[in-house]
């Protein structure tokens, strides 16, 4: 069920949090956020609430120990996350409040957990195989696959799930092509994608398993490609580890950090944009009479589609920071919910309206700072050949059922619809 921010319980402020000097307020109350599951592309009204009316926050999760400061409005967001007293590689080893019992990318050698310059040197890497020429290499590719993907949908004719024909594979064989797997190895490597982002009671052991199975995976890779050099990302990496850069181990780290964003958030978040555009008819009606429009109103759905629960990797104050008239201590965990920025008002003016025409494309969907999405370039490539395929494809498209009656995924870290049944 949707939670309901007005019943929230808060726990008291502990004596020993004494309030500061007389010009700074007293910390809030620590609110217990169960980050449940929620309907389609509704937004988190717990979030909604505390953007307004606490924008600074103090939380607790349903894993680990103790609370984190949570920040909801825009400006605080971009401080928090391109300030460098905010340090990410402070959190490995503590045991802070979490949504998940293990954490999705390895904390002691991928680019999630580390600051600069070690992470301007991990990143510089894999910046490598994100470049103008390799979209340009990849894009044909993708559209290939698009096109055969939709080729086959049509063939099994309406009703179909344009999940299973399309959002499910096409993410995969992209990201496929972009790291280097043989084909007939990747059904090893589809399901792990799943696993590491459950976040459910008891997923614990699938999550571990999963992460397991996907570093022995990409260890394998690298190796091959260090005797068959190629243009992909395995490649940029073998060459980067055979020639001292990087450690085979945050090698491995950074493909699964590619591998988790490419795959499985890029099916969830592009069947989202469409279920966006499927229940709007009337922006996908302009979407086909001016396709030019697409790319501008992808990143206006970037910003409006939750594709998250809840909120990602913390960071740890290094000293004390003022934020949003909250003093933050050095050592206190601080969240940053991307998403309560994207719909802050004061930047994004009826920000629960999907609008094509908005002034303000600046949303933080593939967040803020040093650790921005790498991949961002890749995944805006993908959604526009997809939406552009289908709606090129399929101009009568449409739900098959009514929206309320399309299933979306739950108790995992990124949200999207499981089917999305359509016809022509």
């Amino acid at each position: 069920m949707p939670l309901d921010p007005t019943s929230m319980s808060a726990d008291p402020v502990p004596a020993s949090a004494a309030p500061g000097p007389a010009s700074t307020p007293p910390p809030p109350p620590i609110r217990f956020w169960p980050v449940d599951d929620l309907p389609a592309l509704a937004p988190d009204p717990l979030l909604d609430v505390l953007s307004r009316e606490e924008p600074v926050a103090r939380i607790r999760l349903p894993y680990g120990e103790g609370c984190a400061w949570l920040v909801t409005r825009y400006e605080d967001v971009r401080f928090v996350t391109s300030d460098p007293r905010f340090s990410r590689e402070r959190v490995v080893g503590r045991a802070v409040t979490t949504m998940r019992p293990v954490p999705v990318a390895s904390q002691t050698a991928g680019l999630q957990y580390i600051d600069p310059p070690r992470h301007t040197r991990l990143r510089r890497v894999v910046a490598r195989a994100f470049t103008g020429r390799s979209m340009r290499r990849l894009r044909p590719l993708a559209e290939r696959r698009a096109a055969g993907l939709l080729d086959a949908m049509e063939r099994a004719g309406a009703p179909a799930d344009l999940m299973e024909h399309l959002h499910g594979p096409f993410p995969i064989a992209v990201l496929r092509d972009f790291l280097g797997v043989a084909e007939e190895d990747w059904h090893r490597w589809a399901a792990t994608g799943e696993a590491l982002l459950s976040a459910g009671a008891g997923s614990e052991q699938r999550a571990a398993e999963a992460a397991r199975t996907t570093r022995a995976l990409i260890t394998e890779l690298l190796r091959r490609r260090r005797d068959d050099p190629r243009d992909d990302l395995a490649g940029v990496l073998a060459q980067a580890t055979a020639a001292g850069e990087i450690t085979d181990d945050e090698a491995v780290s950074l493909a699964i950090a590619v591998q988790v964003s490419g795959g499985h958030a890029v099916r969830n978040n592009s069947g989202s944009m469409m279920y966006a555009l499927l229940t709007h008819p009337g922006h996908l009606d302009r979407l086909r009479r001016e396709p030019e429009l697409l790319p501008r109103a992808l990143e206006e759905l970037f910003r409006y589609v939750p594709h998250r629960n809840g909120v990602g990797i913390p960071r740890v104050a290094t000293e004390d920071v003022e934020v949003g008239g909250r003093l933050i201590r050095a050592g206190d965990v601080v969240y940053n919910a991307y998403l309560a920025a994207n719909r802050d008002p004061e930047v994004f003016p009826d920000p629960g309206a999907l609008d094509f025409d908005r002034d303000n494309l600046a949303h933080v969907a593939f967040g803020h700072g040093p650790h921005h999405c790498l991949a961002a370039v890749m995944a805006r490539m993908e959604a526009e050949v997809m939406i552009g395929a289908v709606l090129t494809r399929f101009p009568g498209i449409r739900l098959a059922v009514p929206p309320e009656e399309v299933e979306f995924q739950r108790q995992g870290l990124i949200r999207g619809p499981r089917s999305l049944p359509v016809t022509w």
